[in-house]
């Protein structure tokens, strides 16, 4: 698996190897990326303090998909996207999205609108922020990585991502303890591909984790590496290449029996660029399919709207 999906160092990358794995599964593992692990650390000790307090106290926070703050269990389903028609999944997250919004009301009341902090756990607002900003950084370097392994400038990607659009989700997977048995074709996260340019998951591994849909052999349990990041390929990223890079499908599986008490969270940045970026795609031999450019916002809504239940 490792060879399908390979660990890559940000510090000293191979584009030739960047450019196949992407090609096979759409996923890397990334080290050498700067990112310090109590980082992680302290946002997920900071969610957990606000994903323990009482529904009653968590529905003063409660938006819908694309919102900032809660996502209650049973507000999305992943597989919709795809055209499923699956149970709702089995998580909750808490959602952020970009800190600086554009001056521009009607852009920033859907794509960049205020964040919502949780009084009642105070520690929040600067585990996030920090983990943000370093995840920002991160994906800015990954961008030019992308570019870079397909022969073009370092900087074509990152052009477009002068105020980009993004959305950090912290998800949490309950135990099958507080969910009950999961219904068929039930899962923490239904099959799809992510939206954006790339995702960067800092994950627990577990028996409900993630797996992978690798061209040739199927889904397959993700490789984990502690410290690494579990990037991916988004719609849209794939979209510029021509889809020569296969947009990471993948799904997490629903708690275990063997592991009823397994109580997960992950850390999810979804990058995107510019809301009014237009994306051109590289065209064939390169591109794999000669495809129209899009507009960054307009892709992203189309994909949002469908996963909402």
């Amino acid at each position: 698996m490792n060879a399908l999906i390979p660990t890559v160092d940000l510090a000293a990358p191979d584009p030739a190897g960047v450019d196949t794995a992407l090609q096979q599964a759409g996923f890397l593992q990334v080290v050498g990326h700067g990112v310090p692990d109590d980082a992680a650390w302290a946002v997920r000790a900071a969610a957990r303090d606000f994903f323990a307090l009482p529904e009653t106290v968590k529905r003063g926070y409660a938006v819908g998909v694309g919102g900032r703050g809660w996502l209650p269990p049973g507000v999305e389903a992943n597989d919709r996207v795809e055209g499923g028609d699956s149970p709702p999944d089995l998580k909750e997250s808490f959602a952020v999205g970009p800190f600086a919004p554009t001056g521009d009301a009607e852009t920033d009341a859907v794509w960049f609108p205020p964040n919502v902090w949780p009084a009642q756990a105070p520690a929040l607002r600067e585990a996030v922020t920090a983990y943000c900003t370093a995840m920002t950084r991160v994906a800015g370097a990954l961008l030019e990585l992308c570019a870079g392994a397909l022969g073009q400038e370092p900087s074509t990607l990152r052009d477009l991502a002068t105020h980009p659009t993004w959305t950090f989700n912290i998800n949490r997977y309950p135990p099958m303890t507080e969910t009950g048995t999961p219904l068929p074709g039930q899962f923490r996260i239904g099959p799809h591909t992510d939206f954006g340019t790339v995702t960067l998951l800092d994950r627990e591994p577990g028996a409900g984790g993630l797996q992978v849909d690798v061209e040739g052999h199927g889904w397959t349990d993700a490789p984990y590496t502690p410290g690494a990041l579990t990037v991916n390929v988004g719609d849209l990223l794939a979209h510029w290449t021509g889809h020569r890079w296969r947009a990471g499908r993948h799904r997490v599986l629903p708690p275990q029996a063997h592991a009823p008490a397994e109580d997960l969270v992950s850390l999810v940045f979804f990058f995107e660029l510019d809301h009014d970026a237009v994306v051109t795609p590289l065209a064939p031999p390169l591109g794999r399919t000669a495809l129209e450019p899009v507009v960054s916002a307009p892709f992203l809504r189309e994909r949002l709207d469908a996963i909402s239940v």
